[in-house]
Parts: C-alpha cells; sequence; structure tokens
C-alpha cells in the first residue's frame, strides 16, 4: 500500500535557556507546519531548552552555572509543558518529533519525543552520551524506538547515535527516518562549511544504507547574546556561527526539496509516498527480506 506523506523538517535557533519561550516557538512551529500541509514534523535534538553548547568552553565555573539553569528550563515527559505541545499537535492533527533534554528528578536525558495526532507522547533516550555530554546527560533508560503510525513506521536517532552501528540495526523495520542534529558550531578559525558538510553527510549515508527517507532537521547555533569568548588568546571568539541545513532525503540520499538557506530559520516541506515494496530490507510486510 502506498502511503502519500508531506513532512517538515524545521531549521531554528532554539530560545535558549527559556522553557516558557521554547514552548511558545515549538507550538509556533507545529501551527506553521499544519498550515502548510504537513502530516509529520520534526525537530532538532534537545530543541528544549537548546544543546549545552557551554560544554566546549574552558571555564569550570561556567559550567556549574549552566547546568543548574539547564536543569531548571529541561522539561518533564508528564509536565504543564509537554501537555501544552501535545495539545498543539492533536490540535493541528500532525505527528510531532521533539527532541529535548528531559527532567528526572536530578537527571537529565537526552530525549526524543514522538507525539501522535491524538497527543500520545511516547519518549525515547539517547543510550550512551557522548564525551562531555556525560557531564550533564546520563546514559538512557528508554532506548531509540520504531513508532507504528498510519504513515509508516517512523524511527528516531540524535546526532552521534547514527555513527554507532547497533542503534542503526534497532531500526531495521523503519520506513522514515528522522535523523535529528543539534546543530554544529566551530571553534577559533575552522570554517563553517564544516558545520553544513558534518550534518549533511551522516543524514545523506543513513538514507543509502537504509533505503528510507530521512527528514533532517536542524538548530542554528549563531548563539544570540551569548558573547562567548576562550582566554587562549585574549579577545578570540571561540565558539561561532555554524548549525549546518535541515533536510529531507530520498533513499539514495539526495534532496527530495532543495535545501533553506544556511542560517536561516523556517521550515523545510517535501512530499514523498511511503511503500512496502520499495524498500528493500523488508518482504513488504515489515519483516526483513532474507538476503
Amino acid at each position: 500500500m502506498a502511503i502519500r506523506v508531506r513532512a517538515a523538517a524545521v531549521q531554528a535557533e532554539p530560545t535558549w535557556l527559556h522553557l516558557p519561550d521554547g514552548v511558545a516557538q515549538t507550538i509556533g512551529f507545529i501551527e506553521d507546519a499544519a498550515a502548510g500541509g504537513a502530516r509529520l514534523v520534526a525537530f532538532p535534538e534537545a530543541f528544549l531548552p537548546g544543546y549545552p553548547w557551554w560544554l566546549w568552553l574552558n571555564s569550570v565555573d561556567w559550567g556549574a552555572e549552566f547546568r543548574a539553569r539547564y536543569l531548571a528550563n529541561a522539561m518533564t515527559r508528564d509536565g504543564a509543558e509537554m501537555r501544552a505541545i501535545a495539545d498543539a499537535a492533536r490540535w493541528a492533527g500532525v505527528h510531532v518529533v521533539l527532541g529535548f533534554a528531559e527532567r528526572a528528578g536530578e537527571d537529565l536525558y537526552l530525549a526524543q519525543a514522538m507525539i501522535s495526532p491524538d497527543g500520545r507522547v511516547r519518549v525515547s533516550h539517547k543510550p550512551s552520551p557522548r564525551s562531555l555530554e556525560r557531564e550533564v546527560f546520563a546514559d538512557g533508560i528508554a532506548p531509540p524506538m520504531v513508532h507504528h503510525t498510519e504513515l509508516g513506521r517512523i524511527g528516531v536517532l540524535g546526532g552521534t547515535d547514527h555513527l554507532c552501528p547497533d542503534r542503526r540495526v534497532a531500526l531495521w523495520r523503519e520506513q522514515i527516518h528522522v535523523a535529528a542534529f543539534s546543530g554544529f558550531t566551530v571553534c577559533h578559525d575552522v570554517d563553517d562549511d564544516l558545520a553544513v558538510a558534518v550534518n549533511s553527510t551522516v543524514g545523506e549515508q543513513y538514507a543509502r544504507d537504509s533505503r528510507t527517507v530521512v527528514i533532517a532537521p536542524t538548530a542554528l547555533v549563531p548563539m544570540t547574546g551569548w558573547a562567548a569568548v576562550d582566554a587562549r588568546p585574549p579577545g578570540h571568539p571561540m565558539l561561532s556561527g555554524g548549525g549546518g541545513v535541515a533536510r529531507i532525503l530520498g533513499p539514495d540520499g539526495r534532496d527530495l526539496v532543495p535545501p533553506l538557506p544556511p542560517g536561516k530559520p523556517g521550515v523545510l516541506f517535501a512530499d514523498f509516498v511511503v511503500d512496502e515494496s520499495a524498500n528493500p530490507w523488508t518482504d513488504g510486510q515489515g519483516y526483513p527480506r532474507a538476503c
């Protein structure tokens, strides 16, 4: 059976460390996606309350300050903020994939919420945060999953999980993949083009390997209002630019539509057809085809 889908990928700067504004921003993008005819809208990794880029700064004192603020602005899976977003998904009649920092007591998790048009919320976690991420996030306790929907089977991974074979294999039954990127910032004199290349290459390779449509939202990382300056050398900005571009890719790794301009916030739309028989990894009923 062929299912026609219009999907939307968000490309935007988060409202850093300000949860109420972030919830309002998220609801606004859900409404924009629905107004554009989307049945599925995907947000970047850790969009609420923004990815903790301060981890790449030198000051230990800054780290303690920002972790407290980050925890205070992180979202619980059953709190008023998530209910407001789930209500927006229900009113708009769309599926929403939302990357957020989940607060559970004093612990934080890099989480992905799959919100259905009836307002039901399911949450998965990044199993093993990478390197400096462990300064903020605990190992996940709700592993990545494939969500069965009327649009097809939707799988979700965030950022560096795309480089882990075991997590990719866990999603072998998916037909639509959301590759949620937190953006990418650069230090000192690294070319901004690197930010675009890193995210884009990972998404393209995943599409080709899995033979699925890949929806790749990304955050913009100009870090408005943040004067992040490294002490070596004095006055030299440490974090600058970056973010990559949101893309929607076909199973061949090529863009289904031209991406938005780098650095420009907005919603990227694309239309495609989900067809069981078109996926060489399945037998037409959702099970792996014998090799």
